[in-house]
């Protein structure tokens, strides 16, 4: 089993930057495919970006890619998103996920293990 904690979230102005981490407890986190979604109010849970266990392959939605950026450290337990360029658009609930054997990396089903999710508000 794996728990997820996402850092806090933040309040950004529009071209602005902030880094979110999720900490992860459970001895095989290394052994998981990890990714970020992202829930705006009134819309459903969409994809942000997948990074696979070994941190070789990543894969971002296109609406990303280019300003966001996912890394993990697999000896501190930890997922990374660093989002740049921050639009309005952005603002959601961002949540990050683990998976073992992810085929689909878009798909949230894939994830079987959640965290609580932290908010990113950007201002225009």
């Amino acid at each position: 089993q794996v728990q997820l904690v996402e850092s806090e979230g933040g309040l950004v102005q529009a071209g602005g930057s902030l880094r979110l981490s999720c900490a992860a407890s459970g001895r095989a986190f290394r052994s998981y495919d990890m990714g970020w979604f992202r829930q705006a109010p009134g819309k459903e849970r969409e994809f942000v970006a997948a990074i696979n266990w070994g941190a070789s392959i990543t894969y971002y939605a296109e609406s990303v890619k280019g300003r966001f950026t996912i890394s993990r450290d697999n000896a501190e337990k930890t997922v990374y998103l660093q989002l740049s360029s921050l639009k309005f658009a952005d603002r959601a609930v961002y949540y990050c996920g683990a998976g073992l054997d992810v085929t689909n990396r878009a798909r949230s089903g894939e994830y079987g293990y959640w965290g609580q999710g932290t908010q990113v508000t950007v201002s225009s």
